[in-house]
């Protein structure tokens, strides 16, 4: 178990890391400079800030929770939220014909931070 939580701590703080960069480059870069990276920010200005607002959800729910102990159920729920959230990604890059390989990198993590603390957190007898 000790190896599990070690590897499951590890995918949190990329994937926090990670998702903070995403919703910095979201809700903070100007709209200009966002849109020479990302092309599809200037079709959709208001999935930017949605998004934005997602991925900051993700990456405080992957973490403070846990680290804190204050409602550790809330880490696995951001997990299965950051799932979603790349399924989603998976979806709409894909259907525009653009890369999403981060996308599915980022979910089977997030998958794996989702399985493993449903192990560790709601094991019988904790």
């Amino acid at each position: 178990m000790k190896i599990l939580n070690i590897l499951l701590w590890a995918a949190q703080l990329l994937l926090a890391a990670g998702f903070a960069w995403a919703a910095y480059m979201k809700l903070i870069q100007p709209a200009g400079v966002l849109a020479g990276q990302w092309p599809w920010t200037a079709e959709y200005p208001g999935l930017v800030v949605l998004t934005g607002i997602l991925d900051t959800l993700a990456a405080t729910g992957l973490v403070l929770p846990i680290l804190l102990r204050i409602a550790p159920v809330w880490t696995i729920r951001a997990a299965a939220g950051a799932v979603a959230l790349m399924a989603a990604a998976i979806v709409f890059h894909g259907s525009r014909g653009e890369p999403v390989g981060f996308n599915v990198f980022f979910g089977a993590m997030a998958g794996f931070v989702w399985w493993g603390r449903t192990k560790t957190l709601l094991r019988p007898g904790k």
